[in-house]
């Protein structure tokens, strides 16, 4: 009576243990228990027919019904047909199937998605039959107890209670619970209190405001048609061309009444663009879904759902797809460094800490006003790793790109000094979180030898893209903060004082190859004041465009995988703002559109020369002239691995063109010039530069044969050596 008790008062830990046909009290024969609340009548039916097996009598515990099991059937299965004093409806009460209900599915740490959420799943009655519906798991360890809410009972948390087995998992199968059904977790915290309703953690897709309501999904329902790319042999990514286009999909491009695109028009309107444009990656802002637009993604509450904002599952599943069979990897920002506070997320899940850090010096990110992992709980890490497996696995995702890894790493970021907790050491590394990105590094690599990682780190840390067998993170790339910094604060100087900082631009092959590097003018960049990279650009609009002409080209030359958000290639004059689309109408003006013909001229050349695809490695580069800072000038070389093909660039970064520039050359013979960022096609001033040139017996540079050219103002050229 106290268990039946306990769910009357919504409090039941184990429901399996008082309803259902379990044995009575006396010790002789056994007895259905039902509960359900504001029934008027309950008959019990027979699993497979309307054959009535008798009518249930209410007890002394308003709705607790009760009647005693007949014997004389071979089965403890059967149907409920309820009358409400309005309505009446047949179910299948799922307190006879404990065995489906506890039965785990087959998973491991990094499929921790299969045990927990909302499994489509089917019980076995007969061999003939079975009962399908759905299988809900969450992990609320320190609840009292936890029901599952929904359309099927009319969000009413007495109905459905769920059952532990001491694990911290609470369990229920529902039977006929379709996808498509809307559901949350009600959970009564271990002090009595009923907690706002939890959206599922695992929850493959989750409605937009106001209800944030998870929904059952159907597993493996799409059909993918990227066998070609997912099966293609393994390559070495260090040594192929990586140029990403970085893209926010609810503002690339918007609708007259300003609605972003669906996920639909983005596989018909994105892909072909960024084929035409060249692009080998498209790394999106986060998808995970989100409740608030302006955080970008970056404050996700559902690490396993795309945006419903943007179309179904399926629908992002089918431009994925279109991007791979154009032969573009995608690449998804992925966030394991915070979390929201928002009440259906999270944060004080089951009224305690289980997803954070209890003590807010460690769980609470001042920068941000959000909650950290606690990446000393097991349970924790296996939900990230999970989700980041599930993304690859489920989602074909080629590369995740991990947020904000500095503050993760550093127990001290963006605290004073008092406010934060040093480790068992007394230092400020948190090796918690340390542990957790080399295993989640670990299980990438292992599970999908295709795919890749990348650190957005900005500090010295050391090995970030160095193997963990190695004592580095393990991630297969990192973002050059330091090449990015440097480069955009030279480049935003007046040419008359770069003279004085040639240095910025050069410090930059002092560490080229301490890490696997990425340069990336990101989102970052051009947000919060910090102005569209065209507004960076110094002089007149002839020359703002021209010294952006210049950077892009640098940047394309310089060693490094490439990154550039979306917009950079247009030269917006305005600041992105996901409140509107990128400013596609500039494309109409001469300047814009020679910016966006540049950035294509400058991928596919990327792609098409072996000499620019060695990034990792000094043999890939080689200084001609980097001291001549009174002319602002730098050349070098890029060299193909394995031959003598090679790429000499020349960059001039003033307004002052260089009509007799000598420069040493590593071989003698012919060079053709295969690129000039002054082409009168990107609206350069078109000054002459020869188709070709050939060497010269006349020493410069410390070399035997020299090139004298002509360079033209705020500009880089490339030659090509012709054997």
């Amino acid at each position: 009576m106290d268990l039946l008790n306990d769910v009357v008062n919504a409090r039941c830990s184990d429901p399996f243990k008082c309803l259902g046909v379990k044995p009575n009290a006396k010790g002789k024969g056994k007895t259905l228990t039902v509960w359900r609340p504001e029934a008027r009548l309950i008959e019990v039916l027979k699993i497979d027919s309307d054959t009535l097996i008798g009518e249930m009598e209410e007890t002394t515990l308003k709705g607790v019904f009760e009647l005693p099991w007949p014997n004389t059937l071979e089965t403890e299965h059967y149907r409920l047909r309820i009358t409400y004093p309005d309505s009446s409806f047949t179910i299948v009460d799922p307190y006879q199937f404990p065995s489906t209900t506890f039965n785990d599915p087959e998973y491991h740490s990094a499929t921790l998605y299969k045990k927990e959420g909302a499994i489509p799943a089917s019980a076995e009655v007969t061999q003939e039959l079975h009962i399908d519906g759905t299988r809900f798991g969450v992990y609320a360890p320190a609840a009292r107890s936890v029901a599952v809410v929904g359309d099927f009972n009319g969000w009413d948390g007495r109905i459905h209670p769920m059952s532990s087995n001491g694990d911290g998992v609470w369990r229920l199968f529902i039977p006929d619970v379709k996808p498509g059904a809307r559901y949350k977790f009600e959970i009564r915290a271990a002090n009595g209190d009923i907690l706002p309703h939890r959206t599922d953690p695992f929850a493959q897709y989750i409605e937009q405001f106001p209800s944030f309501a998870s929904v059952v999904c159907k597993p493996n329902s799409y059909s993918w048609q990227d066998k070609q790319w997912t099966e293609r042999p393994i390559e070495d990514t260090y040594e192929t061309p990586m140029s990403i286009y970085e893209i926010h999909l609810g503002s690339w491009r918007k609708h007259m009444d300003g609605t972003s695109l669906s996920y639909t028009e983005h596989t018909q309107q994105l892909v072909d663009y960024v084929v035409e444009m060249g692009y080998t990656h498209v790394e999106m802002l986060p998808v995970m879904e989100h409740p608030f637009d302006g955080s970008w993604g970056y404050q996700p509450v559902g690490l396993f759902a795309p945006t419903s904002r943007y179309g179904t599952v399926d629908e992002f599943k089918a431009l994925v797809d279109a991007l791979h069979q154009a032969g573009v990897g995608v690449i998804m920002d992925w966030v394991p460094a915070h979390f929201p506070t928002d009440g259906h997320g999270l944060g004080n899940f089951d009224g305690s800490k289980q997803y954070e850090y209890p003590d807010p010096k460690k769980g609470w990110h001042t920068e941000w006003n959000s909650l950290i992992y606690d990446f000393g709980k097991e349970h924790v890490i296996d939900y990230l790793i999970s989700n980041a497996n599930f993304w690859l696995e489920e989602f074909h995702i080629d590369g995740l790109r991990v947020d904000a890894v500095a503050s993760m790493l550093y127990l001290d970021y963006s605290r004073k000094d008092g406010e934060w907790v040093p480790n068992v050491d007394g230092g400020n590394q948190n090796y918690e979180a340390i542990a957790f990105l080399r295993r989640l590094n670990e299980t990438v690599y292992l599970n999908h030898p295709r795919c890749f990682t990348i650190a957005e780190e900005s500090t010295a840390f050391p090995g970030v893209s160095k193997p963990t067998y190695m004592n580095g993170l393990g991630f297969g790339f990192k973002w050059n903060m330091g090449w990015m910094n440097d480069s955009l604060e030279y480049i935003s100087k007046d040419p008359i004082y770069r003279q004085y900082h040639q240095g910025e631009l050069t410090f930059s092959m002092v560490y080229a190859y301490d890490e696997q590097f990425i340069l990336p003018i990101s989102h970052d960049e051009v947000v919060h004041g910090k102005g569209s990279m065209i507004a960076k650009m110094p002089g007149d609009a002839w020359q703002k465009f021209a010294n952006l002409r210049a950077f892009t080209s640098y940047m394309y030359f310089h060693p490094g995988k490439k990154l550039n958000f979306m917009g950079n290639e247009l030269a917006q004059g305005m600041e992105w703002s996901h409140e509107r689309s990128l400013d596609w109408h500039l494309l109409d003006v001469d300047f814009h559109k020679g910016q966006q013909q540049l950035t294509k001229t400058l991928n596919h050349l990327y792609k098409d020369e072996p000499a620019l695809h060695l990034d990792h490695s000094p043999s890939g580069f080689e200084w001609i002239s980097l001291d001549d800072s009174a002319n602002s000038i730098l050349a070098f070389i890029r060299k193909a691995k394995g031959s003598c093909e090679h790429i000499i660039v020349v960059v001039n970064f003033t307004p002052t063109p260089q009509e007799n520039y000598c420069i040493g050359t590593p071989m003698a013979g012919r060079y053709e010039c295969i690129f000039n960022s002054d082409d009168e096609a990107y609206t350069g001033s078109n000054y002459p530069v020869a188709a070709s040139y050939n060497t010269q017996n006349t020493p410069s540079h410390g070399r035997d044969q020299s090139l004298t050219l002509q360079v033209p103002p705020l500009a880089a050229v490339a030659f090509k050596w012709v054997e």
